[in-house]
């Protein structure tokens, strides 16, 4: 199964955002799941069981526990092939982040502008006056 194909399940998607937090025990990823999709048991452990075959995660036996943790390798492949479109993005980025620094750059301006020109308020004179 290519990678895309297990990532374009929202179910495995979000597995996998769970396990990005560390590993977890299949119960408490069931759980989730089940809950968020209204799916049941055994449709959660076919989906692990997708991700656990296709190379996206790892289950070790721990008592009658099976943890599962996100696999690095295969999300590598997607970052390796997603790399030759970052251009794409990686210019439009930039561009952003020069709009940012350029308001906020003209937002201190105007603000040390509207500082400079401000006179203090009366009550700061009035105390002035009584402390003379």
């Amino acid at each position: 199964m290519h990678a895309f194909d297990v990532l374009g399940d929202p179910v495995r998607r979000r597995i996998l955002e769970l396990l990005a937090d560390g590993e977890q025990a299949s119960g408490a990823i069931t759980s989730i799941i089940r809950a968020e999709f209204s799916i049941s048991q055994p449709a959660v452990s076919q989906h692990l069981r997708v991700l656990r075959e296709s190379g996206f995660t790892t289950v070790r036996a721990e008592g009658a526990r099976r943890l599962y943790a996100v696999a690095p390798a295969a999300l590598q492949e997607v970052d390796e092939w997603l790399e030759r479109f970052r251009g794409f993005w990686t210019q439009r980025l930039d561009a952003l982040a020069t709009e940012l620094a350029r308001g906020k750059r003209e937002r201190r301006t105007t603000h040390a502008a509207e500082a400079a020109t401000s006179t203090p308020t009366t009550g700061d004179n009035d105390n002035d006056e009584e402390a003379r």
